[in-house]
């Protein structure tokens, strides 16, 4: 299969745009797939009602088919169609948040193949605060089945480059929309338990849930990677985000990560490794391997989320062997941020 890439910007969506995103449309609506930026990540796009397309997505990602796909859709009206009800929680998490990177698990109705929900009766849903994203989506007939557009278990892409690089020969298009604006995937809330429930962390943070339904609990698998439990959300049972190297966290006081990492370094060069740090803006002066990056600022923790799956595919571009990362605060963004580096690193996290 020949893989066409197209080139459409976000904020010029003009007739040979809308024109593309017609023929990608109808790529989706006879079963092919496409991939598409989103706020978050790169999508890889199939009919989410059409059981055949669900299993292409998996098989084109080397994906797991008991991990669930989140339908993505461009208008609040569609979701009744595809849930049994429609909780008053949602609607009221769809009026703060949607569209925008926020992913409400509800309970699904016959018309949602068991294919896209891996097996399961809920369905995982989200309308993006993406024009490209929503013109796909509307001209696909309103259903996107969506998971990251890389192959299962890589960094998730948040250029279109690394969508050719896992997927090109295995999709119909792939559409070039530039760099996302977020970098991590959404967050998701079981709204069938009793208590919403945070799944997988993000940029939409407890406390601003909280803010809006009051009581939230979060699932311990978030950081429980030894939960033997069927996931109900993308992401929860295996490794994920992982770069082609080793992967380690170093946790404790600046000056004790620095002095870690820096010996690690020295002995992992001196036997022929190559080794990358991920660092922060503050402090990748301290850092003496031949590879640094900065993620961005502690200040502003959303910097980090936005450079991190980009680094991590950096350091496979450069053929790091071996990679440090600092660690970063529970809290917040800080915790989606958490929840990813340690999906990427297997857990292995050296606590100081």
């Amino acid at each position: 299969m020949e893989t066409e890439v197209v080139v459409i910007e976000e904020k010029k969506i003009d007739e040979k745009a809308r024109d593309n995103l017609k023929r990608a449309g109808k790529i989706i609506r006879d079963g092919g797939l496409v991939a598409f930026p989103t706020e978050t990540v790169y999508g890889l796009g199939g009919d989410a009602l059409n059981p055949m397309s669900s299993k292409k997505i998996y098989a084109a990602k080397g994906r797991p088919s008991d991990n669930p796909l989140i339908v993505h859709v461009a208008n609040m009206d569609d979701l009744a169609a595809i849930v049994q009800e429609v909780p008053d929680a949602a609607r009221k998490l769809a009026d703060a948040f949607w569209p925008g990177p926020l992913t409400m698990i509800m309970n699904k109705n016959k018309k949602v193949p068991y294919e896209t929900t891996g097996g399961l009766d809920t369905v995982a849903i989200r309308m993006p605060n993406n024009e490209i994203a929503l013109e796909l989506i509307r001209q696909s007939g309103g259903y996107i089945a969506a998971p990251s557009a890389n192959t299962s278990g890589r960094p998730s892409p948040t250029v279109a480059r690394y969508c050719v690089e896992d997927l090109s020969g295995k999709i119909e298009m792939i559409i070039d929309g530039g760099q996302v604006g977020i970098g991590l995937e959404s967050t998701i809330v079981d709204l069938t338990s009793q208590v919403p429930m945070i799944l997988r962390p993000g940029y939409i943070t407890a406390k601003m849930l909280e803010d809006v339904l009051g009581e939230i609990s979060i699932d311990k698998t978030i950081i429980d990677s030894s939960s033997t439990e069927r996931p109900k959300a993308p992401g929860m049972k295996y490794r994920h985000y992982a770069p082609k190297g080793d992967l380690m966290i170093v946790q404790g006081s600046q000056s004790q990560v620095v002095d870690y990492i820096n010996g690690k370094t020295k002995d992992a060069e001196a036997s022929g490794k190559r080794v990358g740090v991920i660092a922060t803006d503050e402090t990748k002066s301290l850092y003496q391997a031949h590879i640094v990056k900065s993620v961005g600022n502690r200040e502003d923790e959303s910097t980090i989320a936005h450079e991190l799956f980009k680094v991590l595919r950096e350091f496979d571009d450069e053929n790091v062997d071996v990679m440090f990362s600092e660690s970063f605060d529970d809290s917040g963004i800080g915790q989606a941020i958490m929840n990813r580096l340690l999906k990427a690193a297997g857990h292995h996290i050296i606590v100081l």
